[in-house]
Formats: C-alpha cells, sequence, structure tokens
C-alpha cells in the first residue's frame, strides 16, 4: 500500500499557459487530488495558484516534472505562520484579513480562533496584527 501525502506549492503560470487545462492533467493523469487555496489568472498575464497537492509522493513528483516541461514555475511552499496567541488581546484586526478563515472570533466569548490546517500563509495577518504576534516560520 503507498502512503497519500499532502504538499502545498506555488505555481507561477507564464502567460502562454492560460488556454491549456494543466491543473485538471493533474487529477486525470498523475491521480492527484488538488484544493486550490488562493488563485490569480488574468489573461494574457503571469499567473499564480496556491495548490495543495494529495496523492503518492512518486505521483506527485511526476506532476511537478509535467507542469515544470510546460514552463510552470513550482515552488514548493516551506513556510507557515507561527502565532504567540497566548499574548494576543484578541482585537480582531488580523480576521478581518484573513479570507482563508484560518483566524476568526468566537462569537460566544470573543475570543480570537486560530485554525492552522486552514492558514494559506498569505502573510496578511503579519502585518495587521498590531501587537506582531504573527510571525513566519521556514522549513527546509
Amino acid at each position: 500500500m503507498t502512503r497519500e501525502i499532502k504538499k502545498r506549492y506555488v505555481l507561477t503560470f507564464p502567460p502562454q499557459s492560460g488556454d491549456k487545462p494543466l491543473s485538471s492533467q493533474l487529477v486525470k493523469e498523475y491521480d492527484i487530488n488538488i484544493n486550490i487555496l488562493k488563485a490569480e489568472v488574468r489573461p494574457g498575464k503571469t499567473g499564480s495558484l496556491l495548490l495543495e497537492m494529495s496523492g503518492t509522493a512518486a505521483n506527485i513528483k511526476k506532476g511537478i516534472a509535467f507542469l515544470e516541461a510546460h514552463h510552470v514555475n513550482c515552488e514548493l511552499l516551506n513556510k507557515k505562520i507561527h502565532f504567540r496567541q497566548n499574548e494576543c488581546i484578541n482585537c480582531g484586526n488580523c480576521t478581518a484579513v484573513c479570507f482563508a478563515e484560518a483566524l476568526t472570533m468566537d462569537k460566544k466569548s470573543w475570543e480570537l480562533k486560530f485554525k492552522p490546517e486552514k492558514c494559506i500563509v498569505c502573510e496578511l495577518c503579519v502585518t495587521a496584527c498590531p501587537m506582531g504576534l504573527f510571525q513566519i516560520d521556514f522549513h527546509y
């Protein structure tokens, strides 16, 4: 039995790749489940995609090779947000910028809730927090 893994990549597409169904090829040809976490795609312009891929390590490696053969830059997302929640004053500033809903206010207790599994590391909370409680951790 082959073990499934999950990895996040930032894909940068050249302008000429907009008419090709590259993401769907990952699903069909390489048996990779994809979850689009963030996308900035404009016809005729360079586009970017934050993509979570689930599949076997071998299939993900083949899928990345396929994308790179089509001139897509694939950068493994090796960072995560570190939040010093014990120092938080629950002001909610970070929730206003967190479109992934990793940061929410509990409507009963009015305490900030952080769900790291939802975080797409867009880094908007880093500048939104007046206390400077968010930091980027890089993993190599």
